[in-house]
């Protein structure tokens, strides 16, 4: 199973491919990292958001969307353009979303620590959320 792992951060998707075949995690070469939103009130963008995030889903072959969820109020509350970035991706057409809080996460990661040092992973320092979730997602 392929996933890609995301954390929505006020006008970005930062993204992280991971796979896990036969107890082993794989984590392939990406095009991108992050997608950012210019203007989230104009409805072209919001559209070129949605299909450039479903063509790199569909040229990677991903099974699955895995979201980190955010508060809806208090102090780490998500911003209103991340919540539409959110409901983008659900709403692409053959891609199944999943969602993880940071309780789940925590949880797994306790059951099952990652092996290695993230820095160990290739992946850039802003993934780390990503790819925690991904992680995650998959050692269940």
């Amino acid at each position: 199973m392929k996933i890609c792992a995301v954390e929505l951060r006020s006008n970005e998707a930062v993204i992280c491919l991971l796979s896990k075949s036969n107890g082993l995690f794989d984590i392939p070469e990406c095009r991108a990292q992050k997608f950012i939103m210019q203007d989230s009130l104009n409805n072209e963008e919001m559209k070129k958001f949605q299909q450039t995030f479903q063509k790199l889903l569909n040229d990677y072959n991903v099974d699955r969307v895995v979201i980190r969820t955010r508060e809806t109020r208090g102090k780490f509350a998500g911003s209103a353009v991340g919540f539409k970035l959110e409901a983008a991706l659900q709403l692409i057409d053959g891609v199944e979303v999943d969602f993880m809080t940071n309780q789940e996460i925590k949880e797994r990661l306790k059951r099952n620590p990652l092996g290695i040092e993230f820095r160990a992973t290739g992946l850039r320092q802003f993934q780390e959320a990503a790819f925690m979730t991904g992680y995650a997602y998959l050692s269940k």
